[in-house]
């Protein structure tokens, strides 16, 4: 017997008499869990794959790694611990359809049963202390926004971490997923989830118990740092009504004379939020003009940014907003430049590296190539033109001051020459700058090429 019959005539049954697939909001899926990695050519390394997926109420909660009749039950244990700590799934099963080995990812407990439990069985291990809106979230089914997003497993995780964190009563949350991963598809899953599970700060403060109902829909804020971020947000989340949808501008404030409030998803940039007037006509934060509750979650893209920075206005904006919950979104890993964001929103609840991206096959592998120009370190002399600002004498200024502190412009413009030349221009590309103003310059540098 081989490994499909062994599925067909002794696994799949066993899955089917305990009630998997046939047990309301029970499935049982083989799961793509990775394309693997690219290796060129339009090839790709092996796919991770397994072979059984056990969902209940939303939630994955055991894989099972078949081999066929006469192999030992136990010779898929490493693939199926590999699986589960993959997909953060509290079993994992290893089975050649005649014995049943389990592994308690949690306590590390593993040993033979004798069959599956049922789909309500596995659930109260897994989640054995009953939690309101941990229910609450997993009767909401996830939406792929149309079909338009692909539902992978980091996002998955990184959605249900999130969600985790919140039913524990977690109030500063960072999410660290790498460029490309799709963090606003997880801004919008979790805003989905609160959203129709109705969660709002005051009764998650009061704690509602089974059998009660919240009272409102939240109000969420998703702050970015570009207007082209808002905006593609905006647009992403179009899943939802259209009258729960908010985009703040200068523009709509003026012409209204006030911050909108009437909605239950708000979108802007935080220049927006510092950008407003009083009625004297001085400068005066626009934020001021909502009660420091009025949102229930806020979502900020980009933390690393500043959000976190003593001095920033994101940080303004987030203390004004205390009693929020707060998401923060970044890419970058921590770092001696970031501390600050990671101290603010505590450690990250979930992390998908560039390096799992790429070796999972979701990122494209990349070559670093060296550049070396004739300007690499820079002292002042006196026949040096001075644009702008203010140098300091003597001072041997290396790497990491250009673009932060000192900006030679004929070097940049030197230095994007050789990029464009580099890369093939009809393709997607990344580019990663020192600062947004340094960005903003490259940008301009690269529309003259």
């Amino acid at each position: 017997m081989n490994e499909s019959e062994t599925r067909a005539e002794l696994i799949d049954p066993a899955l089917a008499e305990a009630g998997w697939g046939k047990e309301d909001l029970s499935r049982v899926r083989r799961e793509v869990i990775a394309p693997g990695r690219l290796i060129g050519g339009g090839k790709r390394g092996k796919q991770d794959i397994a072979d059984y997926v056990l969902t209940y109420r939303g939630q994955k909660l055991a894989v099972i790694e078949a081999k066929r009749v006469g192999l030992p039950d136990t010779e898929g244990v490493g693939q199926a611990k590999r699986y589960a700590t993959k997909l953060q799934t509290r079993f994992a099963y290893s089975t050649n359809g005649k014995g049943i080995y389990r592994i308690d990812m949690q306590t590390g407990e593993e040993g033979y049963v004798s069959s599956y439990p049922s789909p309500k069985q596995l659930w109260d291990e897994v989640f054995s202390e009953s939690n309101f809106w941990r229910d609450q979230f997993a009767a909401i089914p996830f939406n792929n926004n149309g079909g338009r997003w692909e539902q992978r497993y980091y996002k998955y995780n990184a959605i249900n971490s999130i969600l985790n964190a919140i039913s524990n009563n977690q109030d500063r949350i960072l999410l660290t997923l790498a460029t490309g991963t799709g963090k606003t598809s997880v801004a919008f899953e979790v805003a989905w989830k609160l959203f129709h599970s109705r969660w709002n700060l005051k009764d998650w403060r009061n704690g509602l118990k089974r059998g009660e109902k919240p009272s409102r829909r939240p109000h969420i804020l998703f702050l970015a740092d570009r207007n082209i971020l808002a905006d593609q947000a905006f647009n992403a989340f179009s899943e939802f009504p259209e009258d729960a949808l908010v985009r703040i501008s200068p523009d709509a404030i003026r012409k209204k004379g006030m911050v909108p409030k009437n909605g239950s998803i708000f979108f802007t940039i935080f220049q927006t939020f510092m950008a407003g007037r009083d009625k004297d006509g001085n400068p005066s934060p626009s934020f001021g003009d909502y009660p420091p509750e009025f949102f229930d979650f806020i979502v900020i893209d980009e933390c690393h940014r500043g959000g976190a920075n003593d001095e920033s206005n994101w940080r303004d904006i987030l203390e004004y907003f205390s009693p929020a919950v707060q998401l923060g979104m970044t890419a970058t890993p921590k770092r001696k430049g970031n501390v600050d964001t990671y101290a603010y929103f505590n450690e990250p609840v979930y992390v998908y590296s560039l390096k799992e991206g790429i070796n999972d096959g979701f990122l494209t592998p990349f070559k670093v190539q060296q550049i070396a120009t004739t300007l690499d370190e820079y002292v002042y002399t006196s026949d040096d033109t001075i644009i702008e600002g203010e140098i300091e004498q003597g001072k041997r200024y290396g790497e990491d001051d250009f673009n932060r502190i000192i900006e030679i412009r004929a070097r940049e413009a030197y230095r994007v020459k050789l990029f464009m030349e580099k890369i093939d221009q009809n393709q997607k590309t990344l580019v990663f700058c020192a600062t947004q103003e340094h960005a903003a310059a490259v940008r301009d540098l690269i529309n003259q090429n």
